[in-house]
């Protein structure tokens, strides 16, 4: 029986088969699995909310709220960031430092989220138009989030994760109801899924409670790389992922490119389908793994300085 993970599979894989603008070389994906392969993996996790020091019910809340925000990278050029921090991890580590501090906001306050509350909390300057204009999207993400808890889970938390029974699919899908979990492309006839903030919910509810209820999913492995616009440009530095030179100029040049355009859809697309084929190449050569540990793998690896010298595709959405 297929689910919301054959559906991703599916169309990214028909994406990269017409791909215009985004190719895999072959040759490079081969030499970075064998790369991969032999060489040891580094332990360390240098995202933010993976270092949580709280209660369960807290970290609950917390991953939950942390992932409803997880978006914004198009923006992330203009905010204010912590000393050696990336857009990303200056949004982390304010929420975790707030979630430590104060505890879970409740679903009612969620309900009451403003701009201005979301420009405090991450101590940003929301006189600043694009600033402001991120900010409003973080609050209508916790607002809808609160509208979300209220109406399909009685203001608990618990519930959200309770209701899945287990099943990370399950969960994909009923966080995709909210207009801004939405992450379906348009690519010529089809109809694109990638639900990139869905999935990293699935995955980091299991690392937070690896071994409890909240955090088990009999269908976790079946989760696809997170696709965003950091692992792409990891892909690309290493050779796996071959771009389109006009596109890569315009990148290099900083400029943004449209959500939903097909030189963006085709991006996204191609790295899951690249991630597959390693995953694949891994296990031949003794190296078993899956596609959400590949994407944490490569994620980590894109904090590197060698990787952030390289300018990487920005496109303003809800989806990364």
């Amino acid at each position: 029986m297929s689910d919301v993970f054959d559906e991703i599979r599916d169309r990214c894989g028909e994406v990269a088969r017409r791909a215009r603008f985004v190719r895999i070389d072959d040759a490079g994906l081969a030499r970075f699995a064998e790369r991969l392969a032999g060489e040891p993996w580094p332990e360390d996790d240098l995202d933010p909310a993976h270092h949580f020091e709280g209660d369960d019910e807290t970290m609950l809340a917390f991953t939950f709220l942390l992932d409803a925000i997880n978006f914004g990278s198009g923006w992330f050029p203009v905010l204010a960031k912590r000393d050696g921090m990336s857009g990303y991890r200056t949004v982390a580590t304010a929420c975790k430092e707030r979630f430590e501090r104060e505890g879970a906001p409740t679903a009612a306050r969620l309900r009451s989220t403003k701009t201005e509350d979301m420009a405090t909390l991450l101590g940003q300057d929301a006189s600043q138009p694009e600033v402001a204009e991120l900010m409003a999207l973080f609050a209508q993400a916790w607002r809808d989030f609160g509208s979300w808890l209220e109406r399909e889970h009685g203001d608990r938390y618990e519930s959200a994760i309770e209701s899945a029974e287990g099943s990370a699919a399950r969960l994909v899908e009923a966080l995709a109801t909210m207009p801004l979990y939405r992450d379906r492309a348009r690519y010529d006839e089809l109809d694109v899924p990638l639900y990139k903030r869905a999935q990293i919910t699935a995955a980091d509810l299991h690392r937070a409670f690896p071994s409890q209820a909240w955090g088990r999913f009999e269908d976790l492995e079946r989760l696809t790389l997170f696709a965003d616009n950091l692992v792409p440009h990891v892909l690309r530095c290493r050779g796996v992922l071959d771009y389109d030179d006009a596109v890569l100029a315009r990148i290099d040049r900083g400029e943004l490119l449209e959500v939903g355009a097909p030189e963006e859809v085709e991006i996204r697309a191609v790295a899951v389908v690249a991630v597959e084929r390693m995953v694949d190449a891994l296990r031949v050569l003794g190296r078993p793994t899956t596609a959400h540990a590949l994407d944490g793998l490569l994620w980590n690896a894109g904090q590197a300085a060698e990787i952030k010298a390289h300018p990487r595709h920005r496109a303003r959405c809800t989806f990364y």
